[in-house]
């Protein structure tokens, strides 16, 4: 009986042992990113109180633009007496966006929530008196919107981190400090976890050290609290996936997983005198270059003091719903298309990489034309119309294995005022040719 009890205890020891070793364990990074390696579009918000001025938002005082306590001021005209969560997941949800990521605290210190860690809050020292943040991650989620939160790593308001001004430091070297600072970051993250948002985005990470910052304890903190949540990469090595800002990449990042955040006109938050917008046909073209590179588009918006959203800023993501409401099924779980020099374009692919989208950002000067396809045709039509589209293959020789020459008639009165897209039906995965081509060497 002894032997046996003994037995049993061992095996119920090992057993919880693996049940604890597979709780801590991490989920495969693909897991945990595959709704964000579907999503494609997301709405980002800058919003606090460098709206009251319309001014850049921490940067004013720390370059020394303006005197820090003129800055603070901004405080009691912050008053979000207009805010309205609900219309604002609305209007992120018309947009065609599939997450959305707010600013909880930028490196100006103001936390959105009640923070129990500092008082430099909406709630304690704003004119709005009120928890901002929990209203509108509670109408995102109703509206099926993916919660991202932003934070500020860095934070030159509070008075034991060592950064304040550009040229002006609190302190160098100060180990009591710096743990103080410490256990107040990682009180407000700890605060962050409990709205187990599906994405953390860090900002700030540039002033100090992984080592400093704990990032790997940060990142073991939030995994443990949500394990399918996903970090950016601006935890000095410990994020998910990379960041590019403002300029869409060139070439496709070496990261599987990126997005662009970029603002809409050239100011991140509410700067009324900022009228440099871009356009809603610029914009898409932006989504479809991030799209054919297998990223996403983060797109920026910026609330006024009073909570309420610019209109032209409303005009630009109705404008853009329009068109993702249209094409949803060459946007949403594609991936990167094929090598530039196939097609005169940006492309994409259907997830089993059997249809093909082509984006016609122009009016063609004639058939559209892709080469060195080697996969048959079993169907081309106008995604969002259905339009069945003629082809023809031009120049192919029996004796040589190079493709010929696929034309894709585009008539004009199919074509969509911003981005056409076109579905390209493959008879199985898309099959290219990227040899450099044959010479005759019998007949």
């Amino acid at each position: 009986m002894k032997h046996f009890l003994k037995i049993a205890i061992g095996s119920f020891l090992i057993l919880f042992s693996l049940i604890a070793r597979s709780q801590n364990a991490e989920l495969p990074k693909e897991e945990r990113l595959e709704w964000f390696k579907d999503a494609k579009f997301g709405v980002f918000i800058h919003w606090g109180i460098y709206s009251v001025n319309g001014i850049d938002e921490s940067w004013s005082f720390f370059n020394k633009y303006i005197p820090y306590s003129d800055y603070m001021k901004q405080l009691d005209g912050f008053t979000a007496k207009k805010y309205d969560p609900e219309y604002w997941a609305e209007l992120i949800k018309e947009s065609g966006a599939k997450y959305t990521v707010i600013t909880t605290k930028h490196h100006d210190g103001v936390a959105l929530w009640n923070s129990k860690y500092g008082n430099l809050n909406t709630v304690k020292k704003a004119k709005a008196k009120k928890d901002l943040l929990t209203p509108f991650v509670n109408a995102a989620r109703k509206e099926n919107l993916k919660v991202g939160l932003y934070y500020s790593l860095l934070d030159w308001s509070y008075p034991d981190y060592p950064n304040f001004l550009r040229d002006q430091k609190r302190y160098t070297e100060d180990p009591k400090r710096w743990e103080k600072f410490t256990k107040y970051n990682f009180g407000q993250i700890e605060e962050l976890t409990e709205y187990n948002p599906d994405l953390y985005w860090f900002d700030g990470d540039w002033e100090q050290s992984a080592e400093k910052w704990k990032a790997k304890e940060i990142r073991q903190l939030l995994l443990d609290k949500t394990p399918t949540t996903i970090i950016n990469s601006r935890l000095q090595g410990y994020g998910d996936y990379a960041t590019p800002e403002q300029g869409v990449p060139v070439a496709k990042p070496e990261n599987k997983y990126w997005e662009l955040c970029l603002t809409m006109n050239n100011s991140w938050g509410y700067q009324p005198n900022d009228k440099q917008y871009k356009s809603v046909n610029q914009l898409i073209r932006v989504l479809v270059d991030c799209i054919s590179m297998g990223g996403n588009l983060l797109l920026d918006i910026g609330p006024k003091p009073d909570g309420t959203i610019p209109q032209e800023q409303i005009d630009i993501l109705k404008g853009i719903g329009k068109w993702t409401n249209k094409h949803k099924e060459a946007i949403y779980g594609t991936r990167a298309g094929i090598p530039h020099g196939h097609f005169n374009g940006y492309t994409a692919l259907s997830k089993d990489k059997n249809i093909l989208y082509l984006y016609v950002d122009n009016k063609p000067n004639g058939p559209l034309l892709i080469k060195g396809l080697k996969n048959k045709i079993n169907r081309i039509w106008v995604v969002g119309n259905g339009t069945k589209l003629s082809h023809n293959v031009v120049g192919k020789q029996y004796w040589s294995s190079v493709p010929g020459l696929l034309y894709i008639d585009l008539p004009e009165h199919v074509q969509d005022e911003n981005v056409t897209v076109i579905a390209v039906l493959l008879d199985g995965e898309v099959d290219l040719y990227r040899e450099e081509g044959q010479k005759i060497e019998s007949n």
